[in-house]
């Protein structure tokens, strides 16, 4: 199981911490745009986009699109961030009426508030990936993974475009 962690959006970046795990080159340390949009975003030529072996270079309407998804993620992780911090304000505020409440309506409302909190907390991670992504676009690093520098290959990000590791160094992390 993974203990992998990402940090809040204040700091903007992602880490991932493990026990024995390899530390992340250190453009995984880079501080995440806080207001990129995709007017923001200014990509280098997408040709030079690293690729795996035997893959067609990245084009600019591929890149484009990867751009639209990113940013369109963005959106839609920011307003789930809010509502759910809106939620966990609501819970912790109602969490400290009525002393004598019942237990199992502590028990539930605990149980509630951890639940939105988890939400929110992967609202948050899902957030931070994204603008990352987006980073490593504008950097032109985008496609590297973050384990072992090899390309992660286009398939792979087109279909999960906040992948930051190869299959190869996913599929060792995830055994661990």
């Amino acid at each position: 199981m993974s203990t992998a962690k990402a940090t809040s959006a204040g700091d903007g970046a992602a880490t991932a911490t493990r026990a024995g795990a390899r530390q992340a080159p250190a453009i995984h340390a880079l501080p995440v745009n806080e207001t990129a949009t995709a007017e923001h975003v200014e990509p280098v030529d997408a040709a030079q986009l690293p690729v795996r072996e035997g893959e067609d270079p990245w084009t600019e309407a591929e890149l484009g699109e990867v751009i639209e998804v990113l940013e369109a993620d963005i959106v839609r992780f920011r307003e789930q961030l809010e509502t759910s911090t809106a939620e966990l304000v609501g819970l912790l505020r109602d969490g400290t009426e009525g002393a004598g409440r019942d237990p199992a309506d502590v028990g539930s409302a605990n149980f509630e508030r951890d639940a939105e909190m988890s939400l929110a907390n992967n609202a948050r991670e899902m957030l931070d990936q994204s603008k990352l992504a987006l980073r490593h676009i504008q950097l032109g690093t985008y496609g590297s993974c973050d384990n072992c520098g090899q390309p992660i290959g286009k398939g792979r990000l087109q279909a999960f475009p906040r992948a930051t590791l190869c299959v190869k160094c996913k599929q060792r992390e995830e055994r661990r």
